[in-house]
């Protein structure tokens, strides 16, 4: 028993010199391999086919939260200052392929540093302020409807259809609830005004409210392609196969903000935002401008540990000038419906529910992940999933 103690006792003593002794004693690093997995079956009963439509039944990957693997590493650097990296892959479970048009991190890349008084310091490809700040009060948060119950075509991109490449962006640690950022992609171009992008936003948070507002600009995406090498790729939209679709112009403007406020367990919020297109040829319009008013109510219930249920309803008001094959003042109506039961910490099962009105000349029904704009004026999807985390 007295050698076991003194070798024991010996042992530590070696291992603590030699901690000592080495260069990285009070570096501390970490390195986190985490993801999702989103597969489902989903029915649509009108996807249009040439002048008529029909139902639809097809495999999904990602239908509400888009299955993804990455890595991320922190490595304390002292005095309170830390090197950060994020390396996030998209794919379709489906069939194996990448996503956000072929990316191998097409999700999230980015490295950069934090710094336990002030906030992080990051660059490369990253989500805009509206996404962090004013999407988690809406039905589009990850840890909501996300993808399904996106407002029509994404048109504010709360549902980060495009994500901000070349992007240096800032943000703040949260001061007595408030929270605060920033980020600028650049063009990469000779033209430094072409295809780049800025945002800001902040969130404040208070027992059982918070609240939240952000903007978007992005300048030039109009001639975006899968080949530019500016902040955004309108090709990401649509390279998916969720029936997506990209609204180019010359400039687009998007502000917001949110509010949510907790009741037990319930959680009921509010979210608007505004798209301004200037410059644009979607919807038959050329060279004119559309504009999208976004207002959104939601609300969420935990039933119990293992049961929760979701309802959210987006009127979407727009307007579109100098068109010749629409009508100027499109409008849809969108209800969601949502309902989780969870197998475990990590796995859940899921349920949605989909319905989109659209009324104006020529406009048709186009739910996000549909697979295809309906034929008429109305659609309806339903999914059932499951989900497992890593």
């Amino acid at each position: 028993m007295k050698n076991t103690v003194s070798l024991t006792t010996a042992a530590a003593v070696l291992g603590a010199l030699g901690t000592l002794a080495s260069p990285a004693a009070h570096a501390q690093s970490s390195v986190t391999l985490y993801g999702l997995i989103d597969a489902g079956i989903m029915y649509t009963n009108n996807v249009a086919s040439g002048k008529s439509g029909g139902a639809l039944w097809q495999a999904t990957s990602g239908n509400v939260n888009g299955s993804r693997f990455g890595v991320r590493g922190s490595e304390d650097l002292g005095g309170g200052l830390h090197a950060v990296f994020v390396l996030e892959n998209g794919f379709n479970v489906q069939n194996g392929k990448l996503g956000q048009d072929g990316r191998m991190f097409g999700r999230q890349a980015y490295v950069g540093l934090a710094s336990d008084q002030f906030g992080s310091l990051t660059l490369g490809r990253q989500y805009d302020s509206l996404v962090d700040f004013v999407a988690p009060l809406s039905a589009t948060a990850g840890t909501f409807g996300d993808t399904g119950f996106a407002h029509p075509f994404d048109n504010d991109n709360l549902n980060h259809s495009l994500r901000m490449s070349n992007a240096v962006k800032f943000t703040s640690n949260t001061y007595s609830g408030l929270k605060f950022g920033a980020l600028y992609a650049f063009s990469n171009n000779t033209d430094f005004a072409v295809n780049r992008a800025y945002s800001f936003g902040a969130s404040y948070t208070n027992g059982p409210l918070a609240i939240a507002a952000g903007y978007l600009q992005l300048n030039g995406t109009q001639g975006a392609t899968a080949s530019s090498p500016g902040a955004v790729d309108l090709a990401e939209s649509t390279a998916n196969g969720k029936g997506g679709f990209a609204l180019g112009a010359d400039r687009l403007r998007s502000f917001g903000g949110g509010i949510n406020y907790t009741f037990g367990p319930a959680t009921a919020g509010f979210v608007f935002t505004r798209s301004e297109y200037t410059g644009t040829s979607s919807f038959g319009s050329q060279g004119g401008d559309m504009s999208f008013n976004n207002y959104e109510v939601n609300g969420k219930y935990q039933l119990n540990p293992a049961w929760s249920l979701g309802l959210a309803y987006t009127f979407t008001d727009g307007h579109v000038s100098n068109t010749t094959t629409f009508g100027a003042d499109p409008k849809w109506n969108q209800v969601d419906a949502q309902v989780v039961y969870r197998l475990s910490k990590r796995t859940d099962l899921y349920g949605e529910a989909m319905y989109q009105h659209a009324t104006g000349h020529n406009y048709v029904a186009f739910i996000n992940t549909a697979g295809g704009a309906s034929s008429t004026a109305n659609q309806v999807v339903g999914t059932v999933g499951l989900r497992a985390r890593f």
